[in-house]
């Protein structure tokens, strides 16, 4: 073999092996980010895994439809690939297909397939009395507003402990943080409001709680969870990008 040949075969070699190396590192990177958390492996991409969660869940004897509850998977695994929810193990959702006479607020345990809450939820005051028909992302307006959020951290405001909200879909619900859209307890979320006038009591936008349960859910899906305010309002579920894309 001549001396020419030598140095091409070494420096081919070296950049083979250079490539093999960055080659693996891609491949696992991505193989952690499609296995990190156990939501992916049952979203939407894979209805007989996301039917199999569901019925695990027990969701249909809780009272939620499974259509919701893909539609949530869904807008979850697309909003983690972008980054955008740090704890992916917990959702919840609230769901404004069901009257507030109905425990709608579902909070859930993906990787362990536990329902950790299913409690009563308020709509806005302007949004409708026992159905929630009408929804707005601006100040004022004491209407609820349907789409995806990240929580935030807490405080103490004048509704007690409080979680705040960051709303993700553009247009939607993005100006949640400036309507200081939070997660707060209610004493007029209550069985006794439903008995006393036929539907729960309602709050200037928020999805307000009972006082009873407030804390424990707050400390639960606090800090980066996915909460999803479901609306079959066709306002709504033909402008999400994350529902339609």
């Amino acid at each position: 073999m001549s001396l020419m040949k030598k140095p091409t075969i070494l420096i081919f070699a070296i950049l083979m092996s250079v490539f093999f190396v960055f080659a693996t590192t891609k491949n696992n990177a991505a193989s952690k980010v499609i296995t990190a958390s156990a939501v992916k492996p049952v979203t939407t991409e894979n209805s007989e895994n996301a039917s199999a969660l569901f019925s695990e869940l027990h969701l249909t004897e809780a009272g939620l439809n499974q259509a919701v509850f893909n539609s949530a998977l869904q807008g979850l695994h697309k909003l983690d690939e972008e980054g955008a929810i740090p704890k992916d193990d917990i959702i919840t959702i609230v769901d404004f297909s069901q009257p507030s006479s109905q425990k709608r607020l579902y909070v859930l345990d993906l990787e362990n397939k536990r329902i950790l809450f299913n409690t009563l939820v308020a709509h806005g005051r302007n949004s409708g009395t026992l159905w929630t028909k009408s929804f707005s992302n601006q100040a004022s307006s004491l209407k609820s507003s349907p789409g995806f959020y990240v929580t935030e951290d807490t405080y103490v405001g004048s509704n007690g402990y409080s979680l705040r909200l960051n709303g993700l879909e553009k247009n939607i619900n993005d100006n949640a943080m400036n309507r200081a859209i939070v997660i707060h307890g209610a004493p007029y979320v209550d069985q006794s409001a439903i008995n006393s006038l036929g539907f729960l009591g309602r709050s200037w936008g928020c999805p307000a709680v009972p006082v009873s349960k407030n804390k424990a859910i707050i400390n639960t899906i606090k800090g980066g969870t996915c909460l999803f305010i479901y609306s079959p309002d066709k306002n709504y579920t033909e402008r999400s990008v994350l529902l339609n894309s």
